[in-house]
């Protein structure tokens, strides 16, 4: 993929293409079935989310016809916010996820080429969930990572050496942002002497993390202790 980049993208736009040919969209440019590289650069026009914004409009609103992508749109990627401070809407798509999750399952391998043992031990990794909200066609609108961990691709995950997490599952998912990092965090000291990594997606949580340990940790020592619990 690396060593023939650019047969690889000629190949990949002819496949979108053609796939999206008879979509709104494209059939506003009259390709007339070009899928090249040359035609496709003089007769698609360089865009903004501006733009695109009326027909993902009408996305969002319940209209289901193949107008941005041939296949159904399975819900609305949020972007973090704007200057205006709402978040864009990028329609996406089922197979969008599995090209995800391959994205995802290549990091791991890349880093051991420079890392090794990264297969020993499990991640203290602090991954958390987001608000999602549903468009008035009844789609939902969320963070893509929040997409991805509540996907069956992330809870149903094969083993994977190079993947374990001293989080379970329900801790990531807790939608209570307090709760859900005191448990990662807890989990992540019971397991210390397994954790061989630290980290998190954004290096903010990390420092989040860091922060919540800062302000938390008698209670968490205290927690710690066999039989012990807490109300908060």
């Amino acid at each position: 993929m690396t060593r023939n980049a650019d047969s690889v993208q000629q190949n990949l736009l002819a496949q979108i293409l053609t796939r999206n040919a008879q979509t709104e969209y494209l059939q506003r440019y009259n390709l007339n079935g070009a899928t090249d590289r040359e035609t496709f650069k003089s007769k698609i026009p360089m865009v903004t989310y501006e733009d695109l914004q009326p027909l993902i409009q009408r996305i969002a609103n319940g209209d289901r016809s193949p107008i941005l992508s041939a296949h159904p749109v399975s819900e609305f990627l949020t972007s973090s916010g704007t200057s205006a401070g709402e978040r864009k809407l990028m329609p996406t798509i089922k197979e969008e996820l599995d090209r995800r999750q391959l994205l995802y399952s290549l990091l791991m391998p890349v880093m051991n080429l420079y890392v090794k043992g990264l297969d020993k031990g499990k991640g203290l990794y602090f991954l958390f969930i987001k608000s999602e909200t549903q468009t008035p066609g009844g789609l939902l609108a969320r963070p893509v990572l929040t997409s991805y961990y509540k996907s069956d691709h992330f809870k149903t995950r094969p083993y994977d050496p190079y993947n374990v997490y001293t989080s379970p599952n329900e801790a990531i998912l807790c939608p209570d942002s307090f709760q859900s990092m005191y448990t990662q965090m807890l989990c992540g000291l019971y397991e210390r002497k397994q954790v061989l990594r630290v980290g998190a997606v954004f290096a903010s949580g990390l420092l989040r993390a860091i922060r919540f340990l800062q302000l938390n940790w008698q209670q968490l020592a205290k927690t710690s202790e066999p039989g012990r619990s807490t109300q908060k």
